[in-house]
């Protein structure tokens, strides 16, 4: 059920990207300013993120992800019926507010479901809605927008959306929370008052900022986001101008060939994962590295080659090795926090991670115009390097490589200020 929640999370959110090139013809914008459309969401996305994992910890989940789902394909029809430039990127910001309360509370829910042994497939399955809904939005905007405009896919993926919240309104199950021994442990405290509910949200947020793992983790996501962003964002007009491609055949090609490559990846690295974690800790994160480090040569490929087949190449290995990282995003925070903070971690992380996100599709416009897009692409082969050095690092510096002793947490674990 939250595979399908995701399909609209990213459709709805890819399509935009597609339809670039007559946003442009039809409201007469430059690059950056179709890059601060993209990045409106993100700003917005990543500004309550952290805000909405802290609820997430707090309420319960389904009424959360539902009414999300509702809420942002409400404002999908809405984005239809955008007829100046302000009005676009007033939607898109309302999308990132009503999209940022879903993977919080999705990932806590999914945890409590599954334990450590099957943690990391059940959410690289899950993960790999994130690509159906890429390929779908890019492709199925770029094909509509070529024959009916480009508003015609953004009434499609609202109405399905709205269609599918209302049937989860009656299939969705809350399952019951978890809670770590250490948190049991603890004595029982007033939350009567603001002032106390405050302070104890402070408290988490400080104790997920003063693990290293945490950290590093997050920094990694920024970096592996950036470079994510700018493929998503430009790669179908990247594809339309260089290569002039039509419309709907840059959305296709930019979408499905490195976003199937990535549901093989996920997979790959989900099944990967679960058996490195049964053998050492960090065994997440190592799949996270290694595929961080094996898609840099395709991402330099991508904007450097003249040849659309090497392209493809360049998106297919780019797309697969991704999708190694991808699978234990949330399975890898998940290993080094407790279980009650599984949703605040996600928001915590998820809203760091858009910031960098957000950057990416104005520095894009904005460098290109100097040193040209091919070279830009090109130049974040650089940023994925640098993060699979630094996960390296964290592994070895803060992760005891043995084999798992405890189901809560892999092996990082200070004793907690609270």
């Amino acid at each position: 059920m939250l595979w399908f929640v995701c399909f609209f999370n990213y459709a709805d959110r890819q399509a935009i990207f597609s339809v670039f090139e007559l946003l442009k013809s039809e409201m007469n914008l430059t690059d950056v300013q179709l890059g601060i459309v993209g990045a409106a969401f993100m700003w917005v996305y990543a500004g309550f993120g952290t805000i909405a994992g802290l609820i997430g910890d707090r309420l319960k989940r389904k009424p959360l992800i539902i009414g999300g789902l509702l809420f942002w394909s409400l404002i999908t029809i809405a984005t239809a019926l955008s007829t100046r430039y302000s009005h676009l990127v007033l939607f898109r910001a309302l999308e990132g507010f009503g999209e940022a309360f879903y993977f919080p509370a999705s990932m806590s829910l999914i945890s409590a479901y599954h334990g450590p042994e099957t943690r990391s497939r059940a959410m690289s399955i899950h993960q790999s809605s994130v690509y159906a809904g890429t390929i779908a939005g890019g492709s199925v905007a770029g094909v509509l927008g070529q024959h009916y405009g480009w508003r015609s896919s953004f009434y499609l993926f609202g109405v399905l959306g709205m269609l599918l919240g209302v049937l989860l309104l009656l299939l969705l199950r809350e399952p019951t929370r978890e809670t770590s021994r250490a948190s049991e442990s603890l004595p029982a405290r007033s939350e009567g008052t603001a002032r106390a509910t405050l302070n104890r949200e402070l408290r988490t947020l400080i104790d997920l900022l003063t693990n290293p793992m945490v950290r590093v983790l997050t920094v990694v996501f920024i970096g592996a986001n950036f470079v994510a962003m700018i493929f998503l964002t430009w790669m179908p007009s990247f594809l339309y101008r260089k290569f002039n491609l039509s419309l709907a055949m840059a959305g296709v090609s930019a979408t499905a060939y490195l976003q199937i490559a990535s549901v093989l990846g996920v997979l790959s690295g989900g099944f990967l994962a679960d058996r490195l974690a049964r053998r050492t800790a960090g065994g997440r994160m190592m799949t996270q590295a290694i595929g961080l480090a094996l898609g840099v040569p395709f991402i330099f490929l991508a904007g450097w080659t003249i040849s659309v087949p090497i392209v493809i190449v360049a998106l297919v290995g780019f797309g697969y090795f991704k999708g190694l990282y991808d699978a234990n995003i949330w399975a890898s925070l998940h290993d080094v926090v407790r279980p009650e903070r599984r949703a605040s971690a996600v928001g915590l992380m998820n809203s760091l991670g858009w910031i960098g996100g957000g950057v990416a599709p104005v520095a894009i416009a904005a460098a290109s115009e100097r040193f040209g897009m091919s070279a830009c692409i090109s130049a974040n082969s650089a940023i994925y390097l640098l993060i699979a050095v630094l996960l390296f690092f964290g592994i070895r510096r803060y992760l005891r490589l043995t084999r798992p002793g405890s189901s809560d947490f892999i092996l990082w674990n200070r004793p907690t200020s609270g």
